[in-house]
Order: structure tokens, then sequence, then C-alpha cells
């Protein structure tokens, strides 16, 4: 898939140990493939976020596994139990991925679709208010 890429993203992807950088680059991968409009970005000093018309998500290792913060205010359904923390978060929950697991791109996708269709309607503050 043929996106712009970020150096900064690049780097920070490249300074990763080898499982977590093919665990962030398959993220990367599935939110341009979401929408070829999203953009990258450096947040918080380091951090990669990835947006449009708003945060998608972000990307933060740990020491074992990747966070994915989704940034949809608790508002996108979860069918197949894929979120790992901040269910009572107010802004951001995450998807927390080992070496272990794969991914599972089919419900990413469909989680980064829901939260850009989101942001374009006015994002997820705005359509908590109107519900």
């Amino acid at each position: 898939m043929a996106f712009e890429a970020e150096p900064r993203v690049d780097e920070y992807i490249a300074s990763l140990p080898e499982w977590q950088q093919r665990i962030c680059q398959r993220v990367r991968e599935l939110v341009h493939e979401a929408d070829p409009e999203v953009q990258e970005t450096i947040k918080r000093t380091r951090l990669p976020y990835f947006v449009l018309d708003g945060n998608v998500c972000a990307l933060l290792a740990a020491k074992g596994h990747v966070n994915v913060f989704l940034y949809d205010g608790a508002i996108v359904p979860d069918p197949e139990g894929i979120i790992t923390g901040g269910h009572d978060n107010k802004t951001a929950r995450a998807v927390a991925i080992t070496d272990a697991e794969a991914i599972n791109a089919p419900a990413l996708l469909a989680m980064f679709k829901a939260i850009i269709a989101n942001n374009r309607a006015g994002g997820w503050r705005k359509l908590k208010r109107e519900r």
C-alpha cells in the first residue's frame, strides 16, 4: 500500500525490536487502508499518531506489547472484543498486541473506519452530545 510516510514515524518504528516493528508496520498499513487520507505525525515528543479530522490512533511500544490507542470516546463498537484497556477512559481505549498473538486485522480495520467516519461527522465528543 502506498502512503506518505512521516520520517519520524519511520524512525520510531525502526528503533524497536523486530517483533514490535512488525506489529507497528501492520497497524500503520491498516490505518492507511481504512482511509488513504490519513496522515502521520508525531505528538507527545516521540509517539506516532495517525490523524484525519482528529486523532484516529497512536502507537506506543511497551516492554512486552504494542499499545494501539483508539481515539473513539468509547463509542465505536467492539463486537470481537479486541479492546484490552481503557474501557472506562473518556477519550481513548487500547488494544495491546503481543508477539505471541496475531493482529485481528478485520476488527481493527473496522474500528479505524468507524473512528474516521465519526471524526468526519464532527468527532466523538459531538456525537456523544447528540446521543
